[in-house]
């Protein structure tokens, strides 16, 4: 963990190499085996009590991947970072630069390079100290530049690129919902789809709150269809390319999600080869 904190610190002080990546696509079954071969190597690792697992999720705001990151890491017993909630943890900090950052970020903008970096180096640095072993990346590379950081300081094994139709997608996002004295996360969207070229409907039932949660509940400021449909076209403009960085590796997993969690979990541990020991099935955001 020092070392990737120390390189990505270095790094992003200086021009990186060019993206060296073939533009050849690499065929699904080949990153079907990929993402197995990485799931067994993180299994073994776990039971030689070594490294574990060092996995990246992408994909679209508001796709899922915090939710689908934290049962994992529970599962492999390493730590879910999500540069998403540094960042928040940074807003809610006092002084000039949480509020150069909530400009940003009540725009829809991407937060700059240099300040993820730094967000996600002193995470490192915090964790080694607590002694983790091995992490699971969320929200972390967004661009190229810091794709091509992170590959030059560690060894990624397996990068899960998580796929909501949009209009799915944007209906979450607006049906966030946070309890302001509990913390806790809903969604108020009850999200019925009729399925493309003839296949199944896309039902993703609401994730409300207890009784007691109700009139407590506010929406993240960042939560309006006009900043949500901003920040999806600036990910695809920007961090579309990294998926080809990482298929072109070997080390791309594509996971359509068929519906909501109790319906799409089971079935993404089933492409990562992995069994859920604890059988958990309870919705979540």
């Amino acid at each position: 963990m020092a070392a990737i904190s120390r390189a990505i610190r270095s790094c992003a002080a200086a021009s990186r190499r060019s993206m060296a990546a073939s533009s050849k696509e690499v065929p699904a079954d080949v990153a079907r085996a990929a993402a197995a071969a990485a799931a067994r190597r993180g299994r073994e690792r776990d039971r030689e009590g070594g490294r574990r697992v060092q996995w990246v999720f992408l994909g679209c705001p508001g796709v899922g991947k915090g939710t689908y990151a934290s049962r994992l890491s529970r599962m492999l017993r390493v730590p879910h970072i999500a540069t998403g909630d540094l960042v928040r943890d940074a807003l809610a900090s006092p002084g000039p630069f949480s509020k150069q950052l909530a400009e940003i970020v009540n725009h829809g903008k991407l937060v700059s390079d240099e300040v993820i970096i730094n967000l996600l180096s002193k995470r490192l640095e915090e964790g080694e100290e607590k002694g983790e072993l091995g992490f699971i990346l969320d929200g972390f590379p967004r661009t190229i530049r810091q794709a091509e950081i992170l590959e030059g300081v560690t060894d990624i094994d397996l990068v899960i690129n998580l796929k909501l139709r949009e209009e799915a997608l944007l209906a979450k996002c607006l049906g966030r919902r946070m309890c302001s004295q509990c913390g806790g996360n809903f969604n108020v969207a009850s999200i019925d789809i009729e399925g493309e070229n003839g296949g199944p409907r896309m039902y993703m039932p609401p994730l409300l709150p207890p009784p007691q949660c109700e009139s407590k509940l506010i929406t993240r400021p960042d939560d309006t269809e006009e900043v949500v449909k901003e920040r999806l076209r600036v990910y695809h403009d920007l961090s579309e390319p990294v998926e080809e960085f990482y298929r072109a590796r070997g080390k791309l997993l594509e996971f359509n999600l068929p519906g909501g969690l109790p319906e799409s979990w089971p079935k993404l541990l089933q492409a990562l080869n992995l069994e859920d020991p604890g059988k958990e099935r309870s919705a979540a955001v």
